[in-house]
């Protein structure tokens, strides 16, 4: 996919000390009975007090599931890469916001052709008019005119697993 290159690079995010410390305190919280590691309702818990929100199934199932098959839990440095990952994929989302933000001038909340080639004319201007229109088609996945923040979203992250 063309857009794919045009894509923001996720960010690196490293927890200070005092951050560090206080993802520590989270660990140790909830980590009921002083076992060392979060059982999967310690971890929920642990999610709930770190990002205001209940893990899914699926979301919980996925983190239970990568840890070494003989574990009885998260330890804390499984913990911290966690909390590390949700961080980094909470910047990089706040990265496509605004670049989506950028290309929305009338704050309408999708984009049209005439904002991607205004866009691209700002950033991009010997871009040729043509490669503007597929990279339009492309993101417009229901060929409506318009490129909701989830399309857009959708075509800032293609390819960036294989990266």
């Amino acid at each position: 996919m063309f857009f794919s290159q045009a894509s923001a690079q996720p960010r690196t995010w490293e927890a200070s000390p005092s951050e560090r410390k206080k993802l520590a305190e989270v660990f140790k919280a909830c980590d009921e009975d002083n076992k060392g590691y979060l059982s999967r309702e310690d971890f929920k818990v642990a999610v709930v007090m770190l990002f205001g929100y209940k893990p899914s199934k699926i979301e919980a199932d996925s983190v239970m599931s990568s840890l070494n098959p003989d574990a009885s839990g998260l330890s804390l440095e499984e913990f911290l890469n966690f909390v590390k990952k949700k961080k980094e994929l909470q910047l990089y989302r706040n990265e496509i916001r605004h670049i989506f933000t950028a290309f929305d001038r009338h704050y309408r909340g999708y984009l049209t052709l005439e904002d991607f080639q205004k866009a691209f004319k700002q950033v991009a201007p010997k871009l040729p008019e043509r490669i503007i229109l597929e990279v339009f088609r492309e993101v417009d996945q229901d060929s409506d005119g318009h490129v909701s923040f989830k399309d857009f979203e959708y075509a800032m992250k293609y390819g960036q697993n294989e990266a």
